[in-house]
């Protein structure tokens, strides 16, 4: 199926920045991924004590919920764009 031209410049750059925010949540997800997978990796080898450990876990999981916020509200912005026009 393919893709509806953008003919109206404000329109192009609106659509430009969602997509650019839509990547920006698409890599804090995957940094935030990497770096709790390091985190455990790291703690289990070098017998981190629990309290560290689980910091960086919630430490992970406030990354997830930031991730997860900034996706939502990329989904909003596109869903208003399609109400409106």
């Amino acid at each position: 199926m393919p893709r509806p031209t953008i003919t109206d410049p404000a329109a192009a750059t609106r659509a430009a920045r969602l997509a650019l925010r839509g990547r920006r949540a698409a890599l804090v997800l995957v940094a935030v991924a990497l770096f709790w997978i390091l985190v455990t990796a790291l703690g289990a080898e070098y017998g981190w004590p629990q309290q560290v450990r689980l910091m960086l876990d919630l430490l992970a999981l406030a990354g997830m919920a930031t991730a997860l916020v900034m996706t939502w509200a990329v989904w909003r912005a596109r869903r208003d764009d399609k109400d409106q026009g």
